[in-house]
């Protein structure tokens, strides 16, 4: 049965709006993953570090016939094959792909936690997330999309959105 996931794309290396673009096309063609929608970019401050390159942040969703783990592991490769090295958590980065919602899954394990623990903290997932799917409620805390952005201040990151763009 096919479940419905919700990936944040970012980049703050090289060509960041085309380090997103080719991530999401390979996201696209993984077996057993059909691409529905695609928020719009935004130029996103980085949050808890300094001296990093802003990124260009955006989300996708798709429809999944795969468990999360396997899913997990293609969007790492994806990562490896675009440059990504993991070195130290929050480096700059050439690709970035979180699973933030896979379906209505609760899944705590070493290497994956679904939700996102952090995407209702982060404008930057949030806003693409509300031009996705506004109304969809976040599993563990029971609030749509829109009322968790309705909770952050402006003060909590500066985006701004880089207009349409066409793959």
């Amino acid at each position: 049965m096919s479940k419905t996931v919700y990936i944040g794309v970012g980049s703050n290396l090289g060509d960041k709006l085309e380090n997103c673009l080719k991530a999401i096309e390979r996201v696209g063609n993984i077996s057993g993953c059909r691409l529905i929608a695609r928020s719009d970019f935004f130029r996103t401050e980085p949050v808890g570090v300094e001296g990093h390159d802003w990124y260009v942040n955006g989300v996708i969703s798709i429809a999944v016939d795969i468990p999360a783990h396997q899913l997990l592991n293609s969007l790492l490769a994806i990562e490896a094959g675009l440059g990504r090295e993991r070195k130290k958590k929050w480096d700059p980065r050439t690709i970035d792909l979180d699973i933030l919602l896979f379906g209505q899954d609760i899944i705590d394990e070493n290497n994956l936690t679904i939700p996102h623990p952090f995407m209702h903290s982060r404008k930057f997932v949030l806003v693409p997330m509300v031009q996705v799917r506004p109304d969809l409620i976040h599993p563990t805390l029971g609030e749509t999309m829109t009322e968790l952005l309705e909770r952050l201040t402006e003060e909590d990151q500066e985006i701004s959105p880089m207009g349409k763009v066409n793959d």
